[in-house]
């Protein structure tokens, strides 16, 4: 499964490399390497809210202070 993480302009701002090395370290720490990878993308259409994060068809608003829960309440209920 792919992570997407858009790393736009506006989203840059907001945090983008951030939620990608949390992303990065939570992938890690839970061995899901194998079944998770996550892909810098440019404009993912979504720019009113937080960070721009798509997995799985859905499109997702997160913050760098809201990684763990975006990661534990979404990417790990749907690869485990």
């Amino acid at each position: 499964m792919t992570i997407q993480v858009c790393i736009g302009s506006v989203c840059h701002l907001k945090g983008s490399y951030d939620v990608i090395g949390q992303l990065e370290d939570l992938i890690e720490k839970n061995e899901l390497s194998e079944k998770v990878d996550i892909k810098a993308a440019f404009c993912l259409g979504n720019c009113v809210g937080a960070v721009c994060v798509k997995f799985n068809g859905e499109m997702y608003s997160v913050q760098p202070s809201n990684v763990g829960e975006f990661f534990e309440n979404v990417v790990k209920k749907q690869v485990i």
